[in-house]
């Protein structure tokens, strides 16, 4: 049960974010407000208002963040105007117009109607043993709508805001930091077991007995289970090795260097086998390869993501083979794995029966005892879990919106040059993508990542580097003099030269000459 401070934390966070949008450029103030929120508020804390789905700690961030940059960009208006230099920049940034802008707007729209297809086709209750689930009714339509909108603002947000090759390294850059930052409350745990959520906030999110490994413990600090630190370091290690091979002060390479292998020293400590693979397979890509290597081995790794469960159900996925290869280095481990694989198979048996829009929310997509009616099914890759709730097209529209932006950089490449700083960041979000297969470990930061890569590709922009961080993230292309639009007093809308925005909006008399 979490205790007042952690009911604290969480009340107070709206004020944290206020601040860090008040002294940080938006870039950074987005950035930080999810990144930390995701790593320091508590899990089992939330406000449950009627009509609404319930704000935690995932949504938090996101909705306040959204406030406050929305409330920047009202603000950078009202000064452009009374300067009077051009606002629609400001409001709309210019897109890239191509079919991959056209195939993200489809999904997004598909991302919030798909729901009610759902509901419509969920209406009749489900009879497990003695217990019954209720069908969907429209307010749960509507609910399932509202946690799409909250689970995609992250994605808005960084496709306007992280678009531009120095936000990417702004992003880079928070991520190692924050990697830095927590390894050492996870270095506290490993050595004194998972107990800084207890002490803190007053209950453990997890089944103790799962970090307990090696004769040692695997570090939760404030997330929902070990696994989610070891992707989140595996994540901090690719920025920092990126970091090491971008233009951006080539005088601290040395230190993002060091950054690197430490982070990478700690997630060794995590136990955390299966992150600590993926980081070690995407290293020698981060640290070696060209920005275009790094794009196409992040696109491939997409590509296999997007189409695993159609590989899985067609049986094309050698999970004989895989699991005795597991099983060769550890049987606990291939014990696991076998358990994850067994309980995929009967979920997706299980998906198949609605496989359109899903079996929806409460429990419907899970397998029961006919007697019982205990639960047979455990749920865990963030895949299974999309098809299973949402069906196919659920899960084409959510993992599209995460996959597809990668893809689309690789085509683009060879017109637009992408830095390292974008081929990095594409890298980072391939080893998010890889853990979904296993866990369902995809939080906001993964969407922050996609939209911040989406809005790479999607918008034109001048890199300017003397303009300010908000209008340069909101892409305004020039201050000079242009036609703006006048209303008279009948209404009738003119044509009026506007001055420039260095000139005084008075006009100043003419000296007299003798």
């Amino acid at each position: 049960m979490p205790n007042a401070t952690a009911q604290l934390v969480f009340y107070l966070w709206p004020i944290v974010v206020f601040f860090l949008f008040r002294r940080l450029p938006v870039t950074h103030a987005l950035i930080c407000s999810i990144i930390a929120g995701y790593l320091l508020l508590p899990s089992r804390v939330g406000i449950d208002l009627p009509m609404v789905p319930t704000i935690n700690k995932y949504s938090m961030p996101s909705v306040m963040a959204a406030i406050m940059c929305v409330v920047a960009v009202r603000t950078q208006v009202r000064e452009a105007l009374r300067k009077g230099m051009p606002a629609a920049p400001l409001i709309r940034a210019p897109q890239h117009k191509s079919l991959g802008v056209l195939i993200i707007n489809i999904l997004l729209f598909l991302m919030f109607v798909s729901p009610l297809l759902t509901m419509l086709t969920n209406r009749e209750p489900i009879f497990a043993g003695p217990f019954l689930i209720r069908g969907l009714t429209f307010y749960d339509g509507l609910s399932m709508m509202g946690i799409q909108l909250f689970t995609i603002i992250p994605f808005l947000l960084a496709r306007r805001f992280i678009a531009s090759p120095k936000s990417h390294i702004v992003f880079l850059k928070i991520l190692c930091v924050a990697g830095l930052c927590y390894s050492v409350l996870a270095l506290f745990e490993v050595r004194m077991s998972p107990q800084l959520n207890v002490k803190i906030y007053g209950f453990f999110p997890h089944d103790f007995l799962q970090h307990m490994r090696a004769g040692g413990f695997r570090p939760v600090v404030f997330l929902h289970h070990g696994l989610w630190v070891g992707i989140f370091f595996a994540m901090a290690i690719l920025a920092a090795a990126a970091l090491t091979r971008c233009k951006d002060r080539i005088s601290k390479r040395g230190l993002w260097r060091i950054a690197t292998f430490w982070l990478l020293g700690v997630l060794f400590l995590c136990k955390s086998v299966g992150a600590f693979v993926i980081a070690l397979a995407l290293l020698p890509a981060a640290l070696f390869l060209r920005a275009r290597g790094q794009l196409v081995v992040a696109s491939a790794l997409a590509v296999i993501v997007l189409f695993y469960p159609m590989l899985r159900g067609a049986g094309w996925v050698p999970t004989e083979e895989i699991y005795n290869t597991a099983l060769k280095f550890s049987e606990e481990r291939a014990a696991s794995l076998n358990f994850r694989l067994r309980h995929e198979d009967m979920l997706l048996d299980r998906a198949n029966q609605k496989s359109l829009a899903g079996w929806g929310s409460w429990g419907r997509n899970l397998v029961y005892d006919p007697v019982s009616g205990e639960s047979l099914s455990v749920t865990d890759g963030a895949w299974v879990i999309a098809i299973g709730a949402g069906g196919w097209l659920g899960y084409i529209v959510n993992f599209g919106l995460l996959t597809l932006p990668i893809i689309f950089l690789v085509f683009q490449h060879r017109k637009r040059r992408f830095g390292f700083e974008t081929s990095g960041l594409a890298l980072v979000m391939a080893a998010n993508l890889v853990e979904l297969i296993p866990n369902a470990t995809l939080v906001p930061l993964t969407w922050m990542i996609s939209g911040a890569l989406m809005g790479r590709y999607a918008y034109q922009r001048q890199e300017n580097p003397e303009s300010t961080d908000l209008t340069f993230e909101l892409g305004v292309q020039s201050l000079q003099p242009t036609t703006l639009r006048t209303r008279t007093r009948r209404g009738l809308l003119l044509d009026a030269p506007r001055k420039s925005a260095q000139t005084d909006t008075m006009t100043a008399r003419k000296p007299r000459t003798n």
